[in-house]
């Protein structure tokens, strides 16, 4: 028998579940808790109002305040809608307050990501300086109605918000500040994706996978995957589809197509300006691009920094940075994981270099080309042209992602190296 509990309350953002405690809280979060489980005995639907202030007392759910309940019969319910019902999958976001996530976690809530019959509950991190601006996205994501959303949760401190979780979207990290170098940029969000990968190893369900945005979002990853040995190293993903999304973009403007005819195109490397998009693998129209675009200075000397400094180019036309379009492309990275990719098709997204068929330093987090059966796991695809100008372009790519490696040693553990030589600024423009 099926339980719908849907429940709001008021308190501390900061007063969230720590994952092994069985204390109760005396002040609760702001949240929306919409849950579906089994019970036994008699199903119900339970509705709790938000009316309440924060003196009111603690409710039977460790917590929360049961301020207020109605309840019906659950037998009610069609059985259409409730025989598929799938079970919930817990999203954890990180910068949940952000500008990203503003446009992200309706998306997430809908279905429009995962699919419109998989529930989730959203686990969202703040800190002392945005809990209230995330309590503010908690009375959104509750006045949306979203019948998938089963809960909301929020807290400050990483190992409460990703216990149990199955999904660890990394979207908060530090903006570069005036005069920061690179490296200085390096050092202190590798030092936050270290702590959030030590808090995902303790707490998160064992196949949690990992998506990093927050940049530089490949050498995160590695930070990452190296603090959290508990978890597959293939879970980590860094994002680049965003880059992907643009260099389809170009290929159809410049072909005079609909970008849809666009297939095939990968994004090897770094998410900075020495990204590779690749025009040599790619097909308009189910031809190779060089074939359909002729204008070969154009692909080899322009393409690339059009895709690379796209974000640069809106910043200076709207005064804003890419925010909406990057969490379309964080929704479209997730659903390649779970729709199996069309025959001759592939996505692209930064993984773990192991064992990978290019020749490609073993120990990165490089962006490649995959593809899905859809059932959330990926392989890399290995059978893609590599002409001599890609190869070179790649092996850039590959050099600069080295030294970053080099760079943040002090924060892998068992690294053999720990030395900075980082003196280009490759960040791309408006991202960093």
């Amino acid at each position: 028998m099926m339980v719908a509990t849907m429940s709001t309350s008021i308190g501390s953002a900061s007063a969230l579940r720590a994952p092994s405690s069985n204390k109760r809280a005396g002040r609760s979060p702001r949240a929306l808790v919409c849950r579906a489980q089994k019970q036994d005995g008699q199903a119900r639907r339970s509705v709790r109002s938000a009316a309440a202030t924060m003196e009111a007392p603690v409710g039977e759910e460790e917590g929360f305040q049961n301020v207020w309940r109605a309840s019906y019969e659950a037998d009610n319910e069609s059985p259409e809608l409730t025989k598929n019902w799938k079970k919930t999958m817990k999203v954890a976001v990180t910068g949940a307050a952000g500008q990203i996530s503003n446009h992200l976690l309706f998306m997430l809530a809908s279905g429009e990501v995962f699919g419109r019959d998989q529930p989730i509950q959203l686990q969202l991190l703040g800190s002392e300086r945005s809990r209230v601006a995330l309590e503010g996205v908690a009375m959104e994501l509750e006045d949306s109605l979203y019948p998938l959303l089963r809960e909301v949760q929020l807290g400050i401190d990483p190992r409460q918000v990703f216990a149990d979780a199955d999904w660890a979207l990394l979207i908060g990290a530090k903006p570069r500040g005036p005069g920061m170098e690179r490296k200085d940029l390096l050092d202190i969000n590798g030092q936050i994706f270290q702590e959030q990968a030590q808090a995902l190893n303790e707490v998160a369900s064992r196949d949690c996978k990992m998506l990093v945005v927050g940049n530089p979002c490949n050498t995160n990853a590695l930070i990452g995957m190296a603090n959290a040995p508990d978890l597959p190293k293939r879970n980590w993903h860094a994002l680049t589809r965003l880059d992907e999304n643009r260099a389809k973009c170009q290929l159809a403007l410049k072909a005079g197509k609909f970008y849809t005819s666009v297939t095939n195109c990968a994004i090897w490397g770094n998410h900075s300006t020495t990204q590779v998009p690749d025009f040599v693998n790619a097909k308009i129209g189910g031809k190779r691009v060089p074939a359909v675009i002729k204008d070969t200075a154009w692909l080899k000397e322009e393409f690339t920094p059009k895709v690379a400094n796209r974000g640069g180019a809106l910043i200076k036309k709207w005064g804003r940075s890419s925010a909406a379009s990057t969490a379309v492309s964080v929704a479209d990275h997730l659903r390649s994981l779970y729709t199996p990719t069309p025959m001759n098709d592939c996505f692209s997204t930064a993984v773990s270099t192991e064992g990978n068929p290019y020749g490609i330093d073993e120990d990165l987090v490089f962006s490649m080309p995959c593809r899905s059966t859809g059932d959330g796991d990926y392989e890399v695809i290995d059978d893609f042209v590599i002409d001599d100008w890609l190869a070179a372009k790649i092996k850039e790519s590959e050099a600069e992602l080295q030294k970053e490696r080099d760079c943040v040693g002090h924060l892998i553990p068992g690294a053999t190296r720990a030395v900075c030589m980082i003196t280009e600024d490759t960040m791309l423009p408006g991202e960093n």
